[in-house]
């Protein structure tokens, strides 16, 4: 949460730091702001509006100001309100400094220093500048260190000196922060999306180490003042790739990335038609060393995991449990040492899930990680790693990397399978073989999305909207429920089909929305008589089956068939319909689709 952009070097400071906040601004639009160092004496120009990026560009528009040094802020706001006063940066003294992530004790602070009375915003951030400035005697190490030694919290800190032109000094603790440096100067972001117009190399900052961006290069040094080499990394993608290229929508263009972003995931770990992960180290003994696995995600991640239990429990026949990373390490979990955990972040920095991560480890578990990110916190502190391979996603309503999270799960419950002897290699080749038939699955009903349209024109009229489904078709309608309420505000909730009768019936009213999948030939009987039932109330049922499903006569207002032959890749496509549907509902409703009110892309603080 919050974009956070820093610069100082040979480049106009003004213009670098507005393009980086535009590519930030998915992590925040609550408010955006800049500060700026001219270089000349003690000069320095605050600009922040409450609103969008776009506010504070029409602001700067006319602005006549030379300077290449500077920080810049989206915000999600978390202490205070959304107004110009709360939005960063903040300046105290001769500290300017911006900020993502809480400050527990900030309270505490303010009365240990004797603050309140200089306090003009209600944020936490401002008090962090308060301290740096009351430590700061032209050393900016020591007050660096004095200053994280008195702070409890997650924070990504970049601070400006009024006293040092051309320098911005950074430290973080979990919440995400990277630098570049490239011949023109040198560059700090929340999110690499920020620094790939000028570079493909980088290097995630380290925690608790302070880090110094010059116009020449940038140092690392502990807090004994010894440097540090941090590791290189670099984006095997292009500035093109975090651009709409014609599309209304991030989203939109994400949907329809889809099947690239399965291929890109699935293909280079079959060798033979089977799954291969030599490639990222994960031996077979891994995945067959387990009595249990327990399934640590948030959101749509969450849902995901939901999917691979779904899978994965029936056939290995252990038990797989899915849990919200909020409350797992509140709830003394059921982890040992004899516990695969599967971690999904696409991002790799969600804080819930990163402290559900460093719990399991302290329990004694074995973490595989399933994220997005190339050297990201949680891939770094897991003990094996299985990277997606997705892309940047820009729109906050996750649709490609869930997509992913997906193919992955499916990957290693094949492979997890023939470890233990679960799957034959004939069985394990006719299961990677309708895995990737799943791709086209997906282009198909991307090149047939007119008629998904024609629904959404329909549910955006509704207040509610219920989705249901019997076991795998359950777990997918969870996602599809989410994505539905995120960017179209509609009230929407997912029910396991069974359940309707013991009390969720009685909010079904005429013209009520009803998205009912029915893709599991099991129980597809059982999922039909549910649907009679809400539609005997009134209710407007859009139903999804497998081509070629015996439908009823009048069992529904629309219907979508999925092209695929087997009850357990039903996901892929499906995914894309209720995807789709959300999208659609969201656009006609006149809604910002890329930026639902109140989220932010990546939740970074608990």
């Amino acid at each position: 949460m919050c974009g956070i952009i820093g610069y100082t070097g040979r480049l106009d400071a003004l213009n670098v730091l507005l393009r980086g906040l535009e590519q930030l601004e998915y992590r925040g639009y609550d408010s955006a702001g800049i500060a700026l160092l001219s270089g000349k004496g003690d000069d320095r120009l605050l600009i922040k509006k409450a609103g969008p990026v776009a506010a504070l560009k029409e602001t700067c528009e006319n602005l006549k100001v030379e300077s290449h040094c500077g920080i810049g802020h989206t915000r999600w706001a978390t202490h205070g309100g959304v107004n110009d006063t709360n939005a960063h940066p903040h300046i105290a003294g001769k500290v300017t400094l911006i900020h993502n992530g809480i400050i527990e004790n900030y309270h505490n602070l303010i009365e240990k220093f004797g603050f309140r009375d200089l306090l003009v915003s209600e944020t936490d951030t401002e008090v962090a500048a308060r301290l740096l400035n009351y430590y700061y005697s032209g050393d900016p190490y020591e007050a660096i260190r004095r200053t994280i030694r008195e702070i409890t919290g997650s924070y990504a800190f970049c601070i400006m000196f009024e006293d040092i032109h051309d320098k911005i000094f950074c430290v973080r603790n979990v919440s995400p922060m990277v630098a570049a440096h490239m011949e023109d100067g040198s560059f700090v972001a929340s999110d690499v999306t920020a620094v790939i117009p000028y570079t493909n190399r980088y290097f995630v900052i380290p925690e608790y180490q302070i880090v110094t961006l010059g116009q020449d290069g940038i140092s690392v040094q502990d807090f004994e003042g010894n440097p540090v080499s941090p590791e290189m990394l670099e984006v095997n993608w292009n500035i093109e790739a975090a651009q709409k290229n014609g599309f209304p929508h991030f989203m939109l263009k994400e949907i329809h990335e889809q099947p690239e972003a399965l291929r890109n995931t699935i293909t280079p770990r079959l060798e033979n038609g089977l799954p291969d992960f030599s490639e990222d180290g994960i031996l077979d003994e891994v995945l067959s060393g387990c009595d249990k696995i327990a399934i640590v995600a948030c959101g749509t991640a969450m849902y995901a995991g939901m999917v691979g239990k779904a899978l994965i429990e029936p056939i290995i026949k252990i038990p797989v449990s899915v849990n919200i990373a909020s409350e797992f390490r509140y709830e003394s979990p059921l982890v040992d040492e004899k516990t695969l955990v599967l971690v999904i972040s696409q991002s790799g920095e969600t804080i819930d899930t990163l402290a559900a991560l460093r719990l399991s480890k302290e329990c004694g578990a074995k973490v595989l990680s399933i994220v997005n990110v190339k050297g990201s916190t949680i891939a770094r502190e897991s003990d094996y790693v299985f990277y997606t391979h997705a892309g940047p996603e820009i729109a906050v309503a996750s649709t490609k990397a869930y997509m992913v999270q997906l193919a992955s799960l499916y990957l290693i419950g094949c492979r997890m399978s023939m470890a233990r002897g679960k799957f034959t290699e004939a069985e394990a080749r006719t299961f990677i073989s309708r895995l990737t038939d799943s791709i086209s699955a997906v282009q198909k009903i991307l090149e047939n999305k007119k008629r998904i349209k024609e629904a959404a024109s329909l549910v955006a009229k509704a207040q509610d909207a219920f989705f249901v489904g019997r076991g795998l078709d359950y777990a997918f309608s969870l996602e599809g429920s989410l994505k539905l309420k995120e960017i179209s505000y509609i009230h929407a909730e997912a029910y396991a089909a069974g359940e309707l009768k013991h009390g969720t019936i009685a909010l079904i009213e005429k013209d009520t929305p009803v998205i009912a999948v029915a893709t599991q030939d099991h129980i597809y009987g059982k999922t039909i008589s549910n649907i009679r039932e809400v539609r005997a109330r009134g209710a407007f049922v859009i139903l999804i089956t497998k081509t070629g499903a015996e439908i009823p006569e009048d069992i529904c207002d629309i219907h979508f068939a999925v092209p695929v032959s087997h009850d357990q890749f039903s996901v892929f496509p499906v995914a894309v319909i209720l995807q789709l549907l959300a999208y659609y509902t969201s656009d006609m409703k006149g809604l910002n689709v890329d930026k639902p009110r109140n989220l932010a892309k990546s939740v970074t603080v608990e």
